[in-house]
Parts: C-alpha cells; structure tokens; sequence
C-alpha cells in the first residue's frame, strides 16, 4: 500500500510549484528519492502510474508541474512570463534542493522524459544527482525530427504555436488537442531553437557539466521527438557523465507502436518498468552492447527479444 500527498515547493525565486509524494506507509525515510520531470506541455498528473510503481518498490516517488502547467498554473497565462531556463534554473532547482534538505540521506534520482532530461543542465545543483533516467529527452531541434513526419512537425510546432502565441499571449495547446497550454515564452523558445543550447545565451549550458552520475537514455524507433540524432545531441552536454543509450523499437516488445509517450503506459509494468527499475537500484540492464559511440562516450544498445505486458 502506498500514499499519496499533495504538496507545494517553492522555484528559487519563490514561484509555487505543485507536486504529489508517492511513497509505501511503511517508509518514512526512503533509501531512495524519484523525481520525475514532465515533458513539455503535459501535466505532472500524465506520470503518477510510473510514480506508484516506484513507490510499490519503495521509493519516495515526486511528480510536479513546471511553472505555467497544471498544478502550477496561474489563473491566467495570457501574458505569463516563463522560459525553460525557469523551468530548469529556478524551478527544477529549488525541487532538488527541497529533496536535498527534506530527505539527506536519500539517494536522488531523476527520470526525465522529452523536455525533462534537459532541466538537470539548467540546474547548478545538479551535482546531487546520482542517477539519471531519460526517456526520448531531447530538446525539440527540429532537423532531429523523423524525416517522415519533419514536414508535418515543422508546422505544426515550428509555425503555427509561435504565430499563435503571439496573437494570444499564450499557446492554447489544450484546446487544440496539442497537449497543454504553454507560456509564450515556452511556445517561443520550442519554436526557434537552434541546434545548440549555447545559441543565443552561453550561459544557459554553464552547469551541464557539473552532472557526474550514471544517465540511461532511451531513444525509441518511431518516437518522432526523440531519435537517436535528438538525444545524442542532448547527450553530448553532460560530458561529465557515463551515459548510455537505448535504442528500442516497438517490434522487441511485440507492439505496433510505442511513441513518444506511451512508456509511460502501465501496460509496461511488467517488462519496460522493470527494466528502468532494475537500473536505476542497481546499474544494471538487459540490453547487449553494440558499439560505442566516441564523440560522446556514448554506448549504443539494442533491446533483447522480450514478451509485452
């Protein structure tokens, strides 16, 4: 059995952020901590099934929502300041040092899914982390999109969510079915981003570096956003850690589509779920190497034939 607690956490600048605790009754003080950064445009809420199943495992697990987004919204976006250096600067930040100060003995890993593997770079605590779980992280360039649906992406995501959010002064995301409303200033920067962090402000990869812990990142075959050029090219930042790719296709788990989003799903709480568990507490996986990837340290992996849940 496990509980549930909702709480708020203060963004270094004092900003609110909503957040759950998911946590078994009989752990107080968890050997380990999971903090799950959302990826852009979807609620906290979207990850509470994985929360769960860490807890059932005996994490304290921490779901929140970035500025802007679901528990964390203000009552109005229209206007509402916010970029993804906040997101990551101020608002992953002040998450980590709040797990930091409430739990010191507790191991800190963070599960990053799209937009959420960037945040830790953001970060300057982001040296207290010592595992780090990504799932189709990248940072939304958009000639690492899949070639087959670029074009489809490209305007979508690249034309019409700026123009839109410039007429309105927010990005009406939910009422489109294109995920969450989004701040401008998000919209924005999503749209215009260009191949490297470092373009226009240096300053925004300063503490990348500072990352030393273990990163598993996952890259999913007909995941659109996170191809394999998109998460080696966010890789490529956290040059100060052992960082392994995944590299894994619906057809090793005997599905005609993951995506995106779907690991997520808890109908891979028997196989997918496992895997990133047996990880995270132990650094261990079951995926054979293939080959290693120089220019990054990166070593590439392919999934083992293994039944769906």
């Amino acid at each position: 059995m496990h509980i549930e607690s909702t709480i708020q956490i203060a963004a270094t600048d004092g900003y609110q952020l909503g957040a759950t605790l998911f946590y078994a009754d009989d752990s107080p003080h968890p050997e380990r901590l999971a903090i799950i950064n959302c990826a852009t445009g979807v609620k906290a809420a979207y990850y509470a099934r994985y929360a769960r199943f860490l807890a059932d495992h005996g994490y304290l697990a921490l779901t929140w929502d970035y500025r802007g987004i679901g528990a964390s919204r203000p009552a109005s976006l229209r206007g509402f300041k916010a970029g993804k250096s906040d997101w990551g600067g101020k608002d992953f930040e002040g998450v980590l040092q709040w797990a930091a100060n409430n739990f010191p003995d507790s191991e800190i890993h963070v599960v990053g899914h799209s937009i959420g593997g960037v945040m830790p770079g953001y970060a300057p605590s982001c040296w207290r982390i010592d595992r780090l779980l990504l799932v189709g992280a990248q940072y939304a360039y958009w000639r690492d999109y899949a070639q087959a649906a670029r074009r489809r992406m490209l305007l979508k995501w690249h034309v019409a969510m700026p123009l839109l959010a410039g007429l309105l002064g927010y990005f009406p995301g939910r009422a489109l079915g294109w995920l969450e409303d989004l701040p401008a200033g998000v919209a924005r920067e999503w749209a215009f981003r260009r191949a490297r962090l470092e373009h226009p402000e240096p300053a925004r990869t300063d503490h990348f570096p500072l990352l030393g812990c273990p990163t598993l990142a996952y890259t999913i075959s007909d995941d659109p956003f996170g191809t394999p050029a998109a998460v080696t090219r966010l890789l490529d930042y956290y040059v100060n850690s052992k960082r392994t790719l995944v590299s894994l296709t619906p057809e090793d788990l005997h599905l005609k589509q993951i995506g995106h989003f779907a690991f997520f799903h808890d109908r891979f709480r028997s196989s997918l779920w496992l895997e990133t568990l047996q990880w995270l507490t132990t650094g261990t996986h079951r995926r054979r190497i293939l080959g290693e990837c120089p220019s990054a340290r990166i070593v590439t992996e392919q999934a083992e034939d293994m039944d769906a849940a």
